[in-house]
């Protein structure tokens, strides 16, 4: 086993759909041809996003898809703690403060700018807690895997919430904690997170974590240019077998690492052993998006 250790990190609001099994199968992929471990991580940490039955559903949806994972699956809602002494850390480094502001008060701004950044801030109104984006780690550079240099200065994309005024811990956060935790040390993901990376850039290097490598992927798009997503009611994945090998098709073919046509329909296993071995993200176009067709899937 090498030390390469990746992830899935899906957020249980609702059933995958193809743009996640893209995302999903490139984590394997890569985390398997390197001979490496791959985690899922169900990302709940905000509930009224949650219904019930949907992290259940898409542990039903990987396997299906034969993207079987190591080790035991790691839930948000139970990290509080940990994400409790991160937020310490960071006040005590100066790098988080306590915002009372509301979105109407700032919305004439790109970004939030700062305004409670020196302890001014209205009294008895609830808080969130944000990062200082102005101090620590500036400029942010890193080398996507597939995107080349990316060179960020992260107050330009604002303070982002580490912790909501209604108490829930927020992604950005979040994400980096469990990622050290877990042993992160490669990370595949769509490219509408690309412009996160800055802020978890940040926290990693304030909290002492090492950093993963990125590599970001083409997003799915569907009609209108919107992201293939749960609230934009993108089909989910099947279940049954018959469905399942042609889309898992369609999905390698999306990563441009052009399946023979008659794998089309055969098992998911044997799929999957061709992809592990043939495996190249180097092929992958880099194209921020990939329109895809009116039933969801990429267009070639």
């Amino acid at each position: 086993m090498s030390g390469y250790r990746g992830r899935f990190a899906p957020t249980p609001s609702g059933p995958l759909h193809f743009g996640s099994l893209v995302a999903a199968l490139a984590s394997f992929l890569d985390a398997r041809q390197a001979g490496g471990e791959w985690r899922l991580r169900i990302e709940d940490i905000d509930p009224p996003r949650c219904p019930a039955g949907a992290a259940a559903e898409i542990q039903r949806q990987l396997t299906a898809f034969g993207l079987h994972w190591d080790g035991p699956v790691l839930w948000q809602h139970d990290r509080d703690d940990a994400y409790a002494a991160a937020l310490v850390r960071l006040v005590e480094q100066g790098l988080a403060y306590p915002c009372s502001c509301s979105r109407k008060q700032w919305r004439d701004y790109a970004v939030y700018p700062g305004w409670c950044r020196n302890g001014v801030r209205e009294p008895g109104k609830p808080v969130a807690w944000r990062l200082r984006s102005d101090l620590g780690l500036r400029p942010v550079v890193w080398q996507d895997r597939l995107f080349g240099e990316q060179r960020f200065d992260p107050p330009e994309l604002g303070d982002v919430v580490l912790r909501r005024k209604d108490g829930l811990w927020a992604y950005q956060l979040a994400v980096v904690v469990d990622d050290a935790d877990q042993g992160i040390t490669d990370v595949v993901r769509g490219f509408d997170l690309l412009d996160n990376t800055p802020w978890q850039r940040q926290l990693q290097h304030a909290l002492g974590f090492p950093a993963p490598r990125y590599l970001h992927l083409p997003l799915i798009i569907g009609e209108g240019g919107q992201k293939l997503s749960k609230q934009n009611l993108a089909p989910p994945l099947p279940l049954e077998d018959a469905r399942v090998r042609p889309l898992l098709h369609r999905a390698l073919a999306s990563l441009d690492q052009a399946p023979p046509r008659e794998l089309a329909t055969a098992p998911v296993a044997e799929q999957l052993a061709w992809a592990v071995a043939a495996w190249r993200p180097e092929r992958i176009r880099p194209d921020p998006h990939r329109p895809a067709e009116p039933d969801g899937l990429p267009t070639r």
